[in-house]
């Protein structure tokens, strides 16, 4: 759990673009996400979730501050680690956990599982277990909302990892060419599984954007603020016309690759992690910022815990409760 107990009293009232209600709108979706996948790991430990899962935990702040810059009929391609977009997007928590746990009330009818997670309804195109295999949805949907002048926009999220992926830069290619309303956002969390990406992407990172004339930035993915901000100024400019742009975020996953990963002793120091954790959690960053601009007391932070804690309970009862499908579904809703 987040400990509310994080920073003194200032006399002085700080200033932001958010409105207070928005700050903390944005404070429990983060603890939402937080919390319900630290239940994840949870239900992977206690060997109630088939396969495994990979945790979005530390990365809390990407999904939310762009996110919340989108409509709600914008669309979304996720990840392998997308727990944290679905539920940004506005997933509901009864619905993901019927879907982890291979449930009928799933999302995909207990289908698709931990890495295939999707929801029409909210824009989001699907979860996808093929590192960067999602570039061509998120592509091909922003070329849909140009065709139709929909005024749709498009966000691909990916690891640094499909970087190495040729899918991408196809995808890109063909954006900055066509001028696609489509935000390519790069969540670097330092690690390709278990090796720091320095070690295996040349180079920098937004110059492989900037290549193909798309505007690129980097910013610190902790700051819940600074991406919403940054991310609603490329959404609004794709939406207007301006074509593709793409957002590096700098950003880290507290746990490991996987619910498995247990020891990352032998790619990763403690102190590290331990570093992130302190100075770098997004959740504790943004909770701080909320007590020292007197928009949140601890009481206010502590109920919405609770609440949030609650929720997360009741979603993970629904789930277990619910009925798996029913054998003669496993040839429908498969396309070749």
């Amino acid at each position: 759990m987040v400990s509310m107990a994080l920073a003194r009293k200032s006399k002085r009232k700080l200033t932001s673009a958010l409105s207070r209600d928005q700050a903390i709108h944005f404070y429990r979706q983060m603890l939402k996400i937080r919390l319900f996948e630290e239940e994840v790991n949870q239900l992977y430990l206690g060997a109630k979730m088939p396969g495994l899962a990979h945790l979005y935990i530390g990365q809390e702040a990407v999904a939310v501050g762009v996110c919340e810059a989108l409509r709600r009929d914008d669309y979304i391609t996720s990840t392998h680690r997308g727990h944290g977009h679905c539920l940004a997007k506005g997933a509901s928590i009864d619905k993901m956990f019927a879907e982890l746990l291979g449930k009928e009330a799933g999302y995909c009818r207990g289908k698709g599982g931990s890495m295939h997670i999707a929801d029409q309804d909210t824009g989001n195109l699907g979860a996808n277990a093929i590192v960067g295999g999602s570039a061509g949805i998120a592509t091909g949907a922003a070329m849909s909302a140009q065709m139709r002048g929909s005024g749709q926009v498009a966000v691909c999220f990916f690891g640094e990892g499909a970087l190495g992926q040729g899918l991408l830069y196809e995808c890109m290619n063909m954006a900055s060419l066509w001028k696609l309303p489509v935000i390519y956002v790069c969540e670097n969390n330092q690690y390709n599984e278990y090796t720091n990406y320095q070690e295996t992407t040349a180079g920098e990172v937004s110059a492989r954007a900037e290549a193909f004339g798309i505007h690129a930035e980097t910013i610190d993915g902790q700051d819940v603020q600074l991406v919403h901000a940054t991310a609603t100024k490329l959404v609004d400019g794709a939406r207007r016309g301006d074509g593709p742009a793409f957002l590096q975020c700098k950003t880290y996953r507290f746990h490991g690759h996987h619910v498995g990963d247990i020891d990352r002793s032998y790619y990763r120091s403690k102190f590290e992690e331990a570093e992130w954790k302190t100075r770098r959690d997004p959740v504790k960053l943004l909770a701080e910022w909320l007590q020292k601009s007197e928009m949140a007391d601890n009481k206010l932070l502590e109920k919405m815990e609770n609440e949030i804690a609650a929720e997360v309970k009741e979603g993970v009862q629904f789930a277990t409760q619910a009925p798996y499908p029913d054998p003669s579904e496993v040839d429908q809703d498969v396309y070749a």
